[in-house]
């Protein structure tokens, strides 16, 4: 009999877990599965896309027994540890349309709009606390290779009437920003913040009061499947009609999902709390702040004056295996740090309180797919949100719960349905062997093109086999 067997998780040690986890102070709130439990539809993972998939099942079929199992706590995962960055998908309308069409490609980006608009209404109503703050994001450039990196989505954009972006000059740049080392971009001002952990959380809050049952810390250890599923945990089982993975990188586990799946590490780190600071050089929203290259820098005020500070490492996990340094890289945020005093001179002696790492799940397109297992309709995922996340998962739950449901509509009959459509990826090790040479090659190149240099020849072939572009 076929078992699927899951990668178990190299749960984060207190001190190594990202800086929203441990301001929040979170911990699990839900006992860990004991015995043996039936659902309808059992849900693996306790983030974003496992949580708006249950509260989307709950709206259209609000008698369906959902339960979530989660390995550690809701949010511990991608959801708890990025950059709280939120912005529409509009900036990525060149990938999707080449995915979906451009009609389709027009509607999921203005589905995203929505999303924002539901996250503003639920902390407006008092039913998610978290601090999200709607004051744009800003898609820059901070050397001569990255100038125009948006030109396509834009251009598209505007061309189905969607005026998403404005430009943006230097000076307007530094008065928003407090830092010169970007001088040309685009905003987004229906866009911004928001603190992952307390979203992650009052998701889970909410989804428990709108009956869901959720188990804490109880990592799924593999699933038999069938007309009737069972999903075994240390201490008791679950079986169900129908399952949903919602375990982003942790699905390369897969060697079917694997095939299109990659995982690489992204790390981040948080200052000290120097509002005063921030204030005198005139960095006073909550905007999110992009550049434009290829190993992506993000970042963030928060309210109480601390600077969040990530940038996509390239670390790439063999067969999608990752460990305790993708909770914490042994570098600790180095070059995080690096490109925090290049951006800001006036930071160079603000301490780093907290420095964490958390993996990705990529794929080629870097737009998500969602189908069921091969042989196997009644057991569903979602994966490939290439750390754009935040206004895209609430869609993603859309899609999962009217394919599990069974319902015939728009979601369902998305063109981000269906694999085998999607790329390939080379087998190992050689995709290792070939991610660590463009990765390496893509590092060289950033660090030549940034000082308005430029790489040699094999650098600029190699760096030009990555894949599209990523964003946190």
């Amino acid at each position: 009999m076929t078992t699927f067997r899951l990668r178990q998780p190299a749960v984060a040690l207190p001190s190594h877990r990202s800086f929203w986890l441990q301001d929040i102070g979170t911990d699990a709130v839900t006992e860990p599965l004991q015995g043996n439990q039936r659902a309808e539809v059992l849900i693996v993972g306790g983030g974003y896309t496992g949580l708006w998939t249950a509260l989307r099942i709950r709206e259209l079929a609000p008698e369906t027994r959902v339960v979530v199992l989660e390995a550690d706590l809701c949010g511990s995962g991608a959801s708890g540890r990025n950059g709280g960055q939120v912005h529409s998908w509009f900036a990525e309308l060149d990938q999707i349309s080449a995915v979906v069409g451009l009609e389709e490609a027009r509607q999921l980006c203005a589905d995203t709009v929505a999303s924002i608009a539901e996250l503003k209404t639920l902390q407006r109503d008092g039913t998610i606390d978290m601090d999200l703050r709607l004051d744009g994001w800003l898609w820059t450039a901070s050397s001569i290779a990255q100038e125009g990196a948006w030109d396509k989505a834009v251009g598209m954009a505007a061309a189905v009437e969607e005026n998403r972006f404005k430009p943006m000059m230097a000076e307007e740049i530094e008065r928003r920003t407090g830092s010169s080392a970007s001088y040309v971009g685009v905003v987004e001002t229906n866009a911004g913040t928001v603190h992952p952990a307390k979203l992650a959380v009052g998701l889970r809050d909410l989804a428990l009061a709108r009956g869901v049952t959720i188990h804490e810390r109880s990592p799924v250890l593999d699933i038999e499947p069938g007309r009737i599923c069972k999903a075994r945990t240390a201490q008791g089982t679950v079986q169900a009609e129908k399952v949903v993975l919602a375990a982003n990188a942790w699905l390369s586990a897969l060697p079917e999902l694997r095939r299109h799946l990659y995982v690489v590490s992204s790390e981040v780190i948080a200052t000290a709390a120097v509002p005063e600071l921030l204030d005198s050089i005139g960095w006073r929203d909550g905007a999110s702040i992009c550049d434009a290259q290829a190993q992506v820098l993000y970042y963030q005020r928060t309210s109480p004056g601390r600077v969040v500070f990530g940038r996509g490492s390239g670390t790439v996990a063999f067969r999608g295996n990752f460990g305790a340094s993708f909770n914490r890289s042994p570098q600790h945020g180095r070059d995080n740090v690096r490109e925090l005093h290049r951006v800001y001179p006036s930071l160079r002696g603000v301490a780093v309180e907290y420095d964490w790492s958390g993996p990705i799940d990529c794929v080629p397109e870097h737009v998500p797919v969602f189908d069921h297992l091969r042989g196997y309709p009644n057991i569903f995922y979602g994966m490939g949100f290439n750390g754009t996340g935040i206004a895209q998962t609430p869609i993603g739950g859309r899609i999962l719960a009217s394919l599990v449901l069974e319902r015939k509509d728009r979601w369902s009959a998305s063109g981000l349905v269906g694999i085998e459509r999607r790329m390939s990826l080379p087998p190992e090790p050689f995709r290792y062997l070939g991610a660590k040479l463009v990765r390496g090659a893509v590092r060289r190149k950033n660090e030549a093109e940034i000082h308005n240099r430029k790489a040699d020849r094999i650098t600029n072939l190699l760096a030009g086999l990555k894949p599209g572009r990523r964003k946190k």
